[in-house]
């Protein structure tokens, strides 16, 4: 078979398929998805991030932080150090702890973060804060604490949304604080 005849063969089923992808889609069409998966790529940065996991409360505490057996202050207190950008029912006071959620909750996958100084040792950190989701509002030690609060148009920073919504149950019980990491300034 000479070289041309293989090469109408290849056209041939070329055009074939080009004419029969022409049939089942438009311009129209795939301009529309086109600008959904832009508008979709630019909008990924604004999503809420997953910035505690599961293992946060079984790990060792980091360089500086105090202990789980003796936290600096009250956890079951407004004024406990870690509670310094919180805003809702403290778990500790849930059922729960400073960093576990009440049982029958289940912490947010999505959360808000603060950064909090240590009077223990004059070191910031940078602070989860969680809600627990899936029963009725605690309604027990209520906080309002803004230090570093944003606007809602800063999500990862704004203590005014429901976090529940990235979860299965749907409804706000209380508020954990886990110790993410030290904060460094940016040099």
């Amino acid at each position: 078979m000479s070289e041309r005849m293989r090469g109408d063969g290849i056209d041939r089923v070329v055009t074939r398929l080009a004419r029969g992808v022409a049939r089942r889609s438009s311009r129209r069409g795939f301009l529309a998805r086109l600008g959904v998966l832009l508008v979709g790529g630019t909008a990924l940065p604004l999503l809420p991030v997953a910035r505690a996991s599961e293992n946060a409360r079984t790990r060792a505490p980091l360089p500086g932080e105090p202990g789980r057996d003796k936290p600096h202050g009250d956890p079951e207190d407004c004024d406990y150090w870690r509670y310094c950008s919180i805003d809702g029912f403290l778990s500790s006071c849930c059922g729960g702890t400073h960093t576990s959620c009440p049982p029958g909750t289940q912490m947010s996958p999505v959360t808000w973060v603060g950064t909090c100084r240590n009077p223990e040792d004059g070191r910031d950190y940078v602070i989860s804060y969680n809600d627990c989701c899936g029963k009725d509002v605690c309604g027990k030690c209520f906080c309002r604490r803004t230090e570093g609060d944003m606007p809602v148009y800063y999500p990862g920073k704004s203590n005014d949304i429901n976090w529940c919504m990235g979860s299965e149950g749907v409804i706000y019980n209380s508020t954990v604080a886990i110790v993410v990491g030290v904060a460094t300034e940016d040099e």
